[in-house]
């Protein structure tokens, strides 16, 4: 168990912890378990999963942080996994070349009859000069410095995907 001092251990120490289930005993006699994912290096927060009914993620501050304790380690490949793959977005669903290029075309004629401005650069979509939509062209797809479009194209595109409406999904 680590007693106090949890920030000033440092990241090097910290990588013991790692993809470990834990307690953590946090101020006012607060106790939280869980699989220990990851280590914020400045501030010395843990987030921690768990597994059930519904996968739950809870950042506990490195401030309060009073005592780490190793439960267990993850004893199979599949727990492992099942870390790293929370943060990661569903799964693409494989499509050839020619439902690839259906799709981007039905997505590049639903943007434009909407009156949203695209076009083509090789394989993605260049939406408004901002935004690129790469295959397989679903909202999860979409990447933009400019929060507010991705947020706005994201919906809409995630909009038209649940209706199906003229898209091949």
């Amino acid at each position: 168990m680590m007693q106090c001092g949890w920030p000033l251990m440092g990241p090097l120490r910290w990588l013991h912890y790692l993809n470990k289930e834990v307690k953590v005993r946090a101020g006012k006699g607060e106790e939280h378990r869980g699989w220990l994912l990851s280590v914020d290096p400045v501030s010395a927060s843990v987030v921690l999963v768990s597994f059930g009914e519904a996968v739950a993620v809870r950042v506990v501050m490195g401030h309060a942080v009073e005592a780490v304790e190793v439960l267990r380690a993850a004893d199979d490949d599949e727990t492992a996994k099942r870390l790293r793959s929370v943060f990661l977005p569903p799964p693409s669903p494989c499509l050839d070349p020619k439902e690839l290029r259906q799709r981007r075309d039905a997505v590049r004629r639903w943007l434009q009859e909407n009156r949203i401005p695209v076009e083509e650069e090789g394989e993605e979509l260049k939406v408004a000069g901002v935004l690129t939509i790469a295959a397989p062209y679903s909202a999860h797809d979409c990447r933009s410095s400019n929060q507010i479009i991705l947020d706005r194209i994201q919906r809409l595109i995630g909009i038209q995907d649940c209706t199906n409406q003229g898209l091949p999904l």
